[in-house]
């Protein structure tokens, strides 16, 4: 526990959550603040690798344009911490397809920030239970 009494799994998943939030809601303020500003990397399903924040924010603001967008959601969450960095990985759910998503977060004072997301789709999809 911090000194503040909120655990480092919960920021993380807090974090992750306010990334999932951003998303839903088409928020590019909010989906700033989830994003570290040092070196940042993202791979969305299908595109190239994208490097550098100004890049990934870009990339995020074109999907979230797209009045089409179907919402992406985030379940079954694994924290991992070491040290300072931190993975959560998790499947999201897009339009009935479901892809297996790596979130690695940095932290940034007493906020985590993250610094890569990978998403790909799942060839199996896991049953509802797993």
């Amino acid at each position: 526990m911090t000194s503040e009494g909120v655990s480092p799994e919960a920021r993380i998943r807090g974090a992750n959550a306010a990334y999932y939030r951003a998303f839903r809601m088409g928020d590019d303020a909010l989906m700033g603040r989830t994003w570290n500003e040092g070196d940042v990397t993202c791979l969305h399903p299908g595109w190239p690798l994208i490097t550098g924040r100004a890049a990934v924010l870009a990339s995020y603001r074109r999907i979230m344009s797209n009045p089409d967008q179907p919402p992406v959601t985030c379940h079954e969450e694994q924290v991992l911490i070491s040290g300072d960095v931190a993975r959560v990985i998790c499947v999201e759910a897009v339009a009935g397809a479901q892809l297996m998503a790596t979130n690695l977060f940095q932290r940034a004072g007493a906020d985590w920030r993250m610094i890569h997301h990978h998403a790909s789709l799942l060839s199996v999809p896991r049953a509802a239970s797993q």
